[in-house]
């Protein structure tokens, strides 16, 4: 369903199924109610994506994934089933948002990261201080960096380029590029050139595969 009232800008090919929200109105005021969405979207039954802001060409949405208001995301963006997008966000190109994660206002991810179910973004460095709501900042994550399953990254976190962080992480500090950060809070333990397929192979024969 394509919301009236909002001014909803779809490009050529894209596909809408029914249960689908395109131009949900904000509660709060902003300066545009235009939304924007470029070539060859498949947006899923159960999805919503507010008015006022800017999508890429092929976006593929999975069922019941929210993206709110004043986000300006790249091509290639993909979010799956019960993931939220919320306001305010800067998004690159070819990022791929899986399952059940939450990505915090004012969070930066640049192309071609990639989020596995269940990662948490946080925004909020003071929860519950009158002046934490001027202070609300989203973590960076930089180009090509990969976030494993269940991290939780924490407000004004910068992780690096092409940085891996391992499953379960709480990110309370920045990682630098190309390193390898895991555990409760996220230490660095090696760099991602470190990373071999022979490793790989002994870690899954340890573990029965």
């Amino acid at each position: 369903m394509v919301m009236m009232d909002a001014k909803v800008i779809l490009g050529k090919g894209c596909v809408v199924d029914n249960g689908a929200m395109v131009g949900h109105l904000p509660a709060r005021s902003i300066p545009s109610m235009v939304l924007n969405i470029g070539d060859g979207a498949k947006i899923r039954r159960g999805t919503v994506i507010y008015a006022g802001s800017q999508i890429g060409k092929n976006m593929e949405t999975g069922h019941n994934s929210v993206v709110r208001e004043e986000n300006k995301i790249g091509d290639g963006f993909s979010i799956w089933s019960n993931s939220v997008v919320d306001y305010g966000c800067k998004i690159g190109n070819n990022v791929k948002i899986h399952c059940n994660c939450y990505i915090a206002q004012f969070t930066v991810i640049e192309d071609d990261v990639f989020i596995a179910p269940g990662v948490i973004i946080a925004n909020d460095i003071y929860p519950g201080m009158k002046e934490s709501k001027e202070m609300m900042k989203g973590p960076m994550i930089k180009r090509g960096a990969q976030i494993g399953i269940g991290c939780r990254i924490l407000p004004y976190v910068t992780v690096g380029e092409g940085a891996v962080i391992g499953a379960g992480s709480v990110v309370t500090k920045d990682v630098p590029p190309h390193m390898v950060a895991a555990g409760v809070p996220a230490k660095i333990i090696k760099k991602v050139d470190e990373l071999t397929i022979r490793g790989l192979k002994e870690h899954a024969k340890a573990h029965g595969i």
